[in-house]
């Protein structure tokens, strides 16, 4: 919600910037009137605010981490502001008619800087002013995991007193910072006398100990009362599997799949991948040519990969290691990997090797967006060791995901447990609103090269 008011905000800056550059350009109200009534001109305001809000995006000016550091701020405005000048530079050679004119863009561009800058530092203080106050009933290992994540980002606006001992037989133990204030009884007494705005549980035995009738008068007199997992679920965008029980993820909101969501999904992942391999045959033919003149042939590599419902499937990528890299087995890729080639480097870090998995989205056996297709060796190591893995199964893979833009490359079973965390997040609120959001944001993963092995 607070991002979507930050969006809001910075259109409205950069309009009203276009609006005071029109009018010092001409300084007369009819003739500003006319040139505002003419047939382009919603169209020339509207790629402006396009190419201005995606530069934004792609320089982290939407990320909470970013936006709660004032010292950096102006500077990455300025950055971003550049970038979008250029990009619309580039527009208006190529489109004459789409530009504002001169006279407008260079009077119009200090006045978005200083509206967007001033917009942004009174958003900062409105964020950062009165955190709510929680306090966290219960010493299970999500609940002290989750007042670390709080501490450690102070964007959320979040401020955690204490916690309260399930038996009270702790109180004054510190435990993350702060400690057990308080015993789970006296719940009701510690939000009175504490002011507590939100309530978080997180009791390492529920059974008896949970204080019902204090949770649900507090509920009732407007105290936010919620579970820690999925508090840490909304914060981190991922599942947290320590100590999840089935209860939670039978009862918990989402997991739905809807067959018209299903069916436009795939027809868009039909459509966007015969667009998809037209347009992008000519990089795929001088990437074949390349792998050829180095390492020759095969230029594609198949690869048997787990698909929707556990079924195989052969991916296609082009291949990037040498010839025989696996000959002492399956073996995850890693930090300057010696089986990379030369060629095979330069197209992992910009993704050019994933170019021939549309023909996979096109088959019908990979979607656009979705859960990395693993190895079934590796499945099978990895479901012995992690509860739940089979369930990220429950939808076609993906060439991207969300665990791709969230997470590194997952390349040991602690970190592939990780992104089963963020894979369940994503087939929990699957959406093609969702969907779009990941394509963005793996836009940016390319374009900054991060992530590639």
């Amino acid at each position: 919600m607070w991002t979507l008011l930050l969006l809001a905000s910075d259109s409205l800056s950069i309009i009203l910037g276009l609006l005071i550059g029109t009018s010092l350009r001409f300084l007369n109200i009819h003739l500003m009137l006319a040139y505002l009534k003419g047939p382009n001109t919603g169209l020339r305001f509207g790629l402006v605010v396009v190419a201005a809000e995606l530069s934004l995006y792609y320089n982290d000016l939407y990320s909470p981490h970013v936006v709660s550091r004032r010292n950096e701020l102006a500077v990455r405005l300025f950055h971003a502001l550049g970038v979008a000048c250029v990009a619309l530079g580039i527009v208006y050679y190529f489109a004459p008619d789409s530009g504002l004119g001169r006279g407008i863009a260079v009077l119009a561009a200090p006045a978005i800087l200083i509206l967007m800058l001033s917009g942004r530092l009174l958003s900062t203080d409105l964020m950062l002013r009165g955190p709510e106050r929680v306090i966290v009933v219960g010493t299970a290992p999500a609940g002290i995991s989750l007042v670390r994540e709080i501490i450690s980002r102070p964007e959320l606006n979040l401020k955690v007193i204490g916690f309260l001992d399930e038996k009270g037989e702790n109180i004054g133990k510190p435990l993350v910072n702060p400690g057990i204030i308080g015993a789970a009884k006296d719940l009701q007494e510690i939000v009175t006398k504490e002011r507590i705005d939100r309530i978080v549980l997180a009791l390492k035995e529920r059974r008896g100990l949970t204080p019902l009738k204090d949770l649900l008068r507090l509920k009732f007199e407007g105290v936010g009362v919620e579970d820690a997992h999925t508090i840490n679920e909304k914060i981190m965008g991922r599942i947290f599997l320590e100590h999840l029980s089935p209860s939670w993820l039978i009862l918990s909101d989402g997991f739905r799949k809807p067959k018209l969501l299903l069916f436009a999904k795939r027809t868009i992942d039909f459509i966007a991948a015969s667009i998809a391999l037209i347009l992008t045959s000519p990089v795929m033919v001088l990437v074949a040519v390349a792998i050829g003149l180095e390492t020759g042939s095969p230029i594609l590599f198949r690869q048997e990969r787990t698909g929707l419902g556990g079924r195989s499937f052969s991916i296609l990528k082009f291949r990037s290691m040498r010839q025989n890299a696996e000959a002492g087995g399956p073996a995850w890729a890693a930090d300057g990997d010696e089986r990379v080639t030369r060629v095979g480097r330069f197209i992992r870090k910009f993704r050019l090797d994933e170019l021939p998995q549309f023909i996979n989205v096109f088959r019908g056996e990979m979607s656009l967006v979705g859960p990395r297709p693993e190895r079934p060796y590796f499945c099978q190591m990895i479901e012995e060791v992690t509860p739940y893995y089979i369930l990220r199964h429950s939808v076609r893979p993906g060439i991207t995901g969300w665990a791709q833009i969230s997470y590194q490359y997952g390349g040991t079973i602690e970190q592939s447990k990780t992104k089963l965390e963020y894979d369940l997040f994503y087939i929990k609120h699957l959406s093609l609103l969702l969907d779009l959001a990941i394509l963005f944001g793996t836009a940016k993963v390319i374009l900054n090269g991060h992530g590639a092995k």
